[in-house]
């Protein structure tokens, strides 16, 4: 669901803006004064959460649906998060449908490639090294060596270069490394070709991995703790 912690803040101070018409009274410069200012703030907030385009009016009737009791609105706030939700992930869509096309284009041939072998899942994979080992379930706790890049080759998080394992639950990493984990031997090295949402899917992840970024990873099951 959508954080919208600072635009709730700017509710907030919506509500005192109506509260404050009662102390007021008749004093429209203060009134005037402080409702631009909280339609500021609140313009601020939804910018920061991508909602760029807004029709003034309707967000006019929005806001008074909500804080007149006598009016009703259209439709209740699962609904309406649900379409903030939709028009945000189809803008994110197709400002990064290049990364989609990519990844569909190389997976498409990867899965023609010896060696690889695909999931139903989507999630592809090559093994570098057979393991001979007790295989992790979902509630195990491994110990790897992981070495992860872009479909361009940027190298976004490596322990190899690290020089040091990384120790966590399986269940606590992203979908592709869940479902290979638990088809790993230990002693096993395999690489791994991740769609992005079996990975960081439309949000992306820090400043390298943008929203609908495939992931790429060599990692190697060291043991189960």
């Amino acid at each position: 669901m959508i954080n919208f912690l600072n635009t709730r803040t700017s509710f907030l101070l919506i509500a005192l803006a109506v509260g404050w018409t009662c102390v007021y009274g008749q004093n429209t410069d203060k009134m005037d004064t402080l409702s631009y200012s909280v339609g500021m703030i609140l313009a601020q907030n939804l910018q920061q959460q991508g909602l760029t385009e807004i029709e003034g009016q309707s967000l006019k009737e929005g806001i008074l649906d909500v804080m007149e009791a006598d009016r009703n609105a259209k439709m209740d706030m699962n609904q309406a998060n649900q379409v903030i939700q939709q028009y945000l992930a189809q803008k994110n869509l197709s400002q990064f449908e290049e990364n989609v096309k990519e990844e569909e284009v190389f997976l498409k041939k990867n899965r023609e490639k010896d060696g690889v072998k695909e999931l139903p899942s989507g999630l592809q994979y090559k093994i570098l090294e057979e393991g001979d080992g007790p295989i992790p379930s979902a509630t195990d706790r491994v110990t790897t060596h992981y070495h992860g890049t872009l479909l361009d080759g940027t190298v976004f998080d490596s322990s190899v270069k690290r020089g040091e394992p990384a120790t966590f639950p399986v269940n606590g990493v992203i979908q592709g490394w869940q479902e290979a984990l638990q088809l790993m031997p230990v002693g096993s090295k395999w690489r791994l070709f991740v769609p992005s949402q079996m990975a960081y899917g439309e949000r992306g992840a820090g400043d390298l991995i943008k929203p609908y970024s495939m992931l790429i990873f060599e990692v190697e099951l060291i043991s189960i703790n």
